[in-house]
């Protein structure tokens, strides 16, 4: 009798406790259960981006790695434009938005954010060929083109109270990086973008030019819906306090920006030139070490043109010499 009542009393203290947790579980569960965590994400080179070995990005990183804390696969999703990345997170078509994406009072009434993982500059951005504004009174009439649903968009209207006839024009259709192009190749006077787009971009499209930074420093994060169960978005909370705390998420960054410290006019036209007209006589051979070798070709091209620029005839004051600049005895 005794045991009866007792295994009746743990049926009893199972269905209130349990069955909840099984048929009503959080979102973190449901993410492990399900093995996928879908991402919104935007087609940058600071983000998410088609690479020659697969998919990369910082947001790419980072979300992978988010994806294997959790054990889970990794689903990023790029809409038809910016605008959609948020309004799919606040419509649930994904977990969170992982894009570049600025921390703004506006977006916080709608959003949670993590902690940041990086702080950037809005820039205005002009071409080189045209007269240098001194600030966003001076834009004249030239045109001013942002991305529609930006940051950058919120930062004009809030300045519009303060610059009489200050205007632009909002693209709902093309990406900042887009953009960044439209003013290199003199079809728009300005755009705005965060500074870590800029010094990517600025090595490609030579003649786009910083004129100021636009207000203070933003941060970047990831924004998850706000919703009453926030059990997804303190398991991504841990995740950045803990690649802080590592070292991991310097080492991204590092990885991702370390390259492009110093912008050098001269020697990216230059560069652009040989990879024009001294690769290609070369490539066919970059390949074949390669191929003999095991190690990527680009890494031997980007070797020999660090030693030589691709002179097959460069000979050093000591002596080494050729595209990769080898001394005699290594040659031989």
């Amino acid at each position: 009798m005794f045991l009866s009542l007792a295994l009746t009393f743990a049926i009893i203290i199972f269905l209130f406790n349990g069955l909840p947790k099984l048929f009503n579980p959080t979102l973190l569960e449901q993410v492990k259960r399900d093995g996928v965590l879908i991402v919104m994400t935007r087609n940058s080179p600071t983000a998410y981006y088609e690479g020659p070995e697969g998919p990369a990005g910082l947001e790419y990183d980072l979300a992978s790695m988010f994806a294997d804390e959790l054990g889970v696969e990794l689903t990023m999703i790029v809409p038809d434009n910016f605008a959609d990345v948020l309004n799919g997170v606040a419509n649930g078509n994904a977990h969170f938005a992982a894009a570049g994406l600025t921390v703004t009072e506006n977006r916080k009434l709608l959003f949670r954010f993590t902690p940041a993982y990086q702080k950037i500059t809005e820039q205005l951005v002009y071409n080189v060929d045209h007269k240098k504004p001194r600030d966003m009174s001076s834009l004249g009439d030239g045109l001013l083109e942002v991305v529609a649903g930006s940051a950058h968009e919120e930062r004009l209207k809030d300045l519009q109270r303060e610059i009489d006839g200050l205007s632009w024009k909002s693209n709902d259709e093309l990406e900042s990086e887009e953009l960044l192009q439209l003013v290199a190749d003199g079809v728009i006077d300005y755009t705005i973008a965060d500074s870590n787009e800029v010094v990517l971009n600025q090595r490609f499209m030579l003649k786009l030019r910083v004129a100021f930074d636009i207000g203070n420093p933003q941060y970047l994060a990831w924004a998850f819906p706000k919703n009453a169960d926030n059990s997804l978005y303190l398991e991504a909370v841990k995740f950045f306090e803990k690649i802080r705390a590592n070292g991991e998420l310097t080492r991204l960054i590092e990885r991702t920006y370390g390259h492009v410290g110093a912008f050098d006019y001269v020697g990216n036209v230059i560069f652009r030139r040989h990879i024009a007209q001294r690769l290609p006589d070369y490539l066919r051979m970059f390949e074949d070490a390669g191929a003999m070798s095991g190690i990527d070709w680009r890494l031997l091209a980007a070797i020999g043109y660090q030693e030589s620029h691709w002179d097959p005839k460069a000979v050093s004051p000591t002596g080494v010499r050729g595209i990769m600049m080898l001394t005699q005895k290594t040659a031989a």
